[in-house]
């Protein structure tokens, strides 16, 4: 499946949680339910997947860690806040080039309007 393929489906999981639970609540919430929601779609969902990254001649043991990893190829970045600010997008920018992965979505429940919160962001791999 491919990631736009993947990003289809995880954006109706999205809407759903979102639809079910509304806005405000912390974003452990929200990723518990959309863990639910992708592993009722048969896709292969991680959580809290803890990335080592290199650094010069040392690994970075812990570096960060991905809220969810979706079949191995879509990383979601789940926020709780008020509004996306533009390190949230250079967050999920260097997660992408640092994990090598193709395609971010960015994601923030504590909105009137899910739809215009849910962001794509590529990596030029």
């Amino acid at each position: 499946m491919t990631e736009n393929e993947l990003s289809y489906k995880i954006r109706g999981a999205i809407f759903k949680v979102y639809n079910n639970l509304g806005p405000g609540l912390f974003e452990s919430v929200y990723e518990s339910a959309l863990l639910y929601e992708l592993t009722k779609l048969d896709l292969k969902v991680q959580k809290q997947v803890e990335v080592q990254i290199s650094y010069e001649e040392i690994i970075l043991e812990g570096a960060f860690k991905l809220d969810l990893l979706v079949e191995d190829k879509v990383i979601i970045e789940l926020k709780s806040v008020e509004e996306l600010a533009p390190i949230h997008y250079k967050q999920m920018a260097t997660y992408l080039r640092l994990t090598n992965k193709k395609l971010g979505l960015l994601v923030n429940f504590n909105t009137l309007s899910i739809l215009d919160n849910i962001k794509r962001i590529a990596n030029k791999v």
